[in-house]
């Protein structure tokens, strides 16, 4: 189950963030190929343009293409829904089950 978190420093009154929020999920779901779960936090301060930081946390399906995939979908999301252009969006992606491979506990 993907946990799917996004901050921005857009003003959101009147903005519908369930939907963008259920659409955001669906699409990480989908290419991860695990299903919908997850959660939103939306604040930044100190800059006044348009930005966003995702992470999306996973017990494995992240490949390299699906990184990819993942950063493309969910930046056009942000740019279409939120004006928020891919310049201004960061995104960090982490496969839990990579740990195991390198841990030595």
């Amino acid at each position: 189950m993907p946990c799917v978190h996004i901050s921005t420093n857009v003003c959101l009154d009147g903005v519908d963030t369930d939907a963008i929020f259920a659409e955001a999920t669906r699409v990480v779901a989908q290419i991860i190929g695990r299903p919908e779960k997850g959660s939103v936090a939306i604040s930044f301060e100190r800059n006044k343009e348009p930005a966003a930081f995702a992470e999306i946390i996973s017990m494995g399906g992240i490949t390299s293409d699906v990184k990819k995939k993942l950063i493309f979908q969910l930046g056009t999301i942000l740019l279409e829904k939120l004006s928020i252009p891919r310049t201004r969006f960061f995104v960090k992606v982490f496969d839990t089950t990579m740990a195991s491979k390198y841990a030595k506990l």
